[in-house]
């Protein structure tokens, strides 16, 4: 276990490695011995750890997160740290330190957080990433690049891989993996295979993949899904678990929509799905989203929990008794 180290210390040392121009190239990565670590490292897990999605209690201070995450049962917490979530970025020397104090004070693991980083031009990327790495999180969402409709395909893909190249001295430096997830919708990443192409010549200890079965069942169908996350899994970090159905947009006799419920009750392979990500060995993050509107919303979430560790239980259970 690393020297206990102040939070003082912590942020006086991300203060001055964050000086001068944040458009210049970070220093590369020191050769061994690693940089000092920050924080409570998680244990070695023999089983997926069952995070709460910080958005799903966007009401709720970071403060009491932990709190309220124990109480419902969960394990971990993927905590948002961007504009509107639980973090703003722009003031995290003030309150990210904090927030994972105060979670892990609660007795929960904070294995993963949710950025809008999509390359080193955001100037929060380097405190962010610095202060979240040193606190031994090992994982960060990425952001999502837009295709959109000014430039081809592949430029759009050549500039989200020198956007990622660019951001992986920061992603080194501050010992911290970056993670894409594959939303369906217009966005690099949705189908995997194109981000396959972006990430495939990076090393993998520093890019890896946030796989969600829903919005890879939207965009792969009947098989794609499956085609989707064998090419993932040797680079899986993550898992975000959300579920869908296709309805008709309102006002509208031909537009299907994309819907989110509760999970089990839409069109994810649950049990194939758990099945090819158990056997692979994988035991990090699963962070289970919750992007639909009940009434009774704590009461959903622990419906979706309970169904996620019965599953989970379920497919790895054989693998943890080998």
């Amino acid at each position: 276990m690393s020297t206990p180290v102040s939070r003082r210390a912590l942020l006086t040392t991300a203060a001055l490695a964050a000086g001068g121009a944040f458009g210049q190239e970070p220093p590369a990565p020191p050769t061994p011995p690693p940089p000092p670590r920050f924080g409570t490292a998680a244990p070695k897990r023999t089983m997926p750890t069952l995070c709460v999605y910080s958005g799903n209690l966007a009401k709720v201070p970071y403060f009491q997160l932990g709190d309220i995450a124990s109480q419902l049962g969960f394990d971990g917490v993927d905590l948002t740290v961007m504009i509107g979530g639980h973090v703003d970025p722009r003031v995290t020397n003030v309150d990210l330190v904090r927030a994972f104090e105060a979670i892990r004070g609660s007795g929960l693991e904070v294995p993963m957080i949710a950025t809008s980083i999509t390359g080193p031009q955001d100037s929060t990327a380097f405190p962010v990433l610095y202060l979240t790495g040193r606190s031994q999180v090992p994982l960060f969402r990425l952001g999502y690049w837009p295709y959109g409709q000014t430039v081809s395909i592949q430029q759009r893909l050549i500039q989200a891989r020198q956007d990622l190249v660019q951001l992986l001295p920061l992603a080194q430096r501050s010992t911290i993996t970056a993670m894409v997830h594959n939303r369906a919708g217009g966005y690099i990443g949705q189908s995997v295979w194109d981000t396959q192409e972006v990430i495939s010549t990076i090393d993998p200890r520093w890019v890896g993949y946030c796989y969600d079965p829903a919005e890879a069942t939207a965009e792969g169908g009947l098989g794609g899904w499956e085609s989707a996350l064998r090419l993932a899994l040797p680079r899986l970090r993550a898992l975000v678990l959300q579920d869908f159905y296709w309805s008709k947009a309102p006002a509208s006799a031909s537009d299907w929509q994309m819907t989110k419920c509760p999970l089990g009750e839409g069109m994810v392979d649950w049990d194939k799905f758990f099945s090819i990500v158990a056997g692979s060995g994988f035991t990090g993050p699963i962070s289970i989203y919750q992007q639909y509107v009940v009434q009774d919303s704590l009461g959903a979430i622990t419906r979706d929990l309970e169904f996620a560790r019965r599953h989970v239980q379920k497919a790895w259970a054989p693998q943890a008794s080998r």
